[in-house]
């Protein structure tokens, strides 16, 4: 029986590659949706038949529907890995993506909120007196604490275990993208709130059947957080102090990075503790720097 080429793809990416769950549904939809224009527009009843020139025509589809050259990219990326996997397996004969370009990407500086605004929300009740429930005022406290004092990822941060946590040492374990763990360190006022809430979490936990018990952050039916409570509970509080247009625990992310740079922190130092592969990818956050040092120039110098 002939198997999907789209599933042998994905089972790839999750099983060798060990790719995450997120991105490999972020494949998948780009793949779904390619397949879906071949069957519509050439009528073909396999991605592995697709030429360059069908490629580029659904590139240039893409484009003429206002599809920012970012996702677009994204969706260029997705086919190039397919083909080079089915290249590889030899169920193609050439990669048809050899002769496709990605649109070029205009520059865009990471999203980041302002020392003040995030000191506002570090305010004793800011969070808490913002939940009906005392225990959901202590986790979406312990949520944007953890995003915007350790720069980790969404995944990694509902993904943290009990066992991630070293209270002693004053350090959190996160599992980061391709399984590769590192240690972040936590303040000890962090340190001293996440003592607070294991032992919170504790008094409920085992009066609930089915509770992740080996999750730390859960809500208080005992179930794992979700990637829309916590994206609803960010954008709600940082809507509280900041008029930026994106307002996602990413941003978090990259305020945290902003931060520790613009208060004289290591760009390697910086690298390690996002967890990037390549200083480039770090990199990107000197320019926030720059340009907060054009802002004040222009303010302050008598001839700008």
């Amino acid at each position: 029986m002939a198997t999907d080429p789209l599933d042998d793809f994905l089972q790839y990416l999750t099983h060798e590659k060990r790719y995450s769950p997120h991105t490999v549904t972020a494949y998948r939809t780009d793949l779904i949706e390619f397949r879906d224009f071949l069957v519509v527009k050439y009528e073909l009843d396999s991605i592995l038949e697709a030429n360059f020139q069908f490629i580029r025509t659904w590139i240039a589809e893409m484009m003429e529907s206002d599809i920012t050259s970012r996702s677009i990219g994204r969706k260029i990326s997705a086919l190039r890995s397919f083909f080079r996997f089915h290249l590889r397996e030899g169920n193609v004969s050439t990669n048809p993506m050899l002769k496709i370009q990605a649109p070029k990407i205009s520059k865009r500086l990471p999203a980041f909120v302002d020392a003040q605004p995030m000191e506002v929300l570090h305010r004793p009740g800011a969070i808490e007196e913002g939940e009906t429930d005392p225990y959901d005022g202590m986790l979406v406290r312990l949520i944007i604490e953890l995003l915007y004092g350790t720069g980790m990822r969404l995944a990694e941060l509902i993904s943290l275990k009990l066992s991630d946590v070293h209270l002693k040492g004053c350090t959190v374990k996160v599992l980061g993208k391709r399984n590769k763990e590192r240690i972040i360190p936590v303040t000890n006022e962090l340190r001293d709130f996440l003592s607070v809430y294991i032992d919170t979490r504790s008094q409920f936990t085992t009066q609930i059947e089915h509770a992740e018990v080996d999750i730390l952050l859960i809500r208080k039916d005992g179930k794992k957080l979700g990637r829309s409570f916590v994206y609803g509970r960010v954008r709600h509080y940082l809507s509280l102090v900041t008029t930026i247009d994106k307002k996602s625990p990413h941003v978090l992310r990259h305020t945290f990075a902003t931060h520790m740079l613009n208060n004289g922190a290591d760009l390697n130092a910086i690298k390690e503790l996002l967890g990037h592969a390549n200083l480039s990818a770090t990199q990107v956050y000197t320019h926030n720097t720059v340009e907060k040092l054009k802002a004040i120039h222009q303010k302050a110098h008598p001839r700008a």
